[in-house]
């Protein structure tokens, strides 16, 4: 059985922030990301990845739950395709 190859993966957000996984084997397709604004002004940021663009965008459901939860004023859903880069 052949080793898959390692590769790295990097999003580029529509702010310009640039982040970048691996080496890994998965196979992600997309990056995710929340930005919440607390209560005191403060910023928290949620992040991870997925293996599509579907899986990627149910991460948005429970959100407005989790925003009431938390006590956010607010948030901030992303979602940016994932392209294989040299790292």
């Amino acid at each position: 059985m052949a080793r898959k190859k390692k590769r790295y993966l990097t999003a580029t957000m529509a702010d310009g922030y640039v982040k970048t996984i691996g080496p890994t084997t998965d196979p992600f397709t997309h990056y995710w990301r929340v930005v919440a604004e607390l209560q005191n002004g403060r910023t928290e940021v949620f992040w991870g990845h997925a293996r599509s663009l579907a899986e990627a965008k149910k991460k948005r459901l429970p959100l407005d739950e989790a925003a009431k939860m938390r006590g956010w004023k607010g948030f901030a859903f992303e979602i940016a395709e994932l392209v294989e880069t040299d790292g």
